[in-house]
């Protein structure tokens, strides 16, 4: 069984699921409990349909479960934007938490890529 821990991709991934925790957590006001819910929602399915994916039999079906992190990586980056416009979340928090999410889609695409010229 291959050892999703090993990929670079999952550790840059979980790092980003973390500090949205972290970022989502300091938002108050019951106005903003479904941004809260969607932002932490986006990040945990990143790393965890990598791991899901990791866990299939073939490199299509990797690339397949990959492509989904990549739409929830889409997702956190739009409520991250909102998050930041509504003054939710801080400038900063924003920052880090975009940077993030653009490294971990890059990542991804190149993954992605790989796996579909094997």
């Amino acid at each position: 069984m291959p050892d999703f821990k090993k990929l670079r991709v999952w550790r840059k991934a979980h790092a980003l699921a973390l500090n949205a925790e972290r970022i989502a957590t300091a938002i108050r006001g019951a106005d903003y409990k479904p941004l809260r819910i969607q932002i932490n929602r986006a990040a945990m399915s990143i790393p965890t349909n990598i791991v899901e994916g990791r866990g299939k039999k073939t490199d299509r079906d990797f690339a397949r479960f990959l492509g989904y992190a990549l739409g929830s990586a889409t997702e956190l980056e739009y409520h991250t934007i909102v998050a930041r416009d509504v003054e939710a979340i801080t400038q900063p928090d924003a920052a880090s938490l975009l940077s993030q999410v653009i490294e971990v889609k890059k990542m991804l695409h190149g993954l992605i890529a790989r796996l579909s010229d094997e």
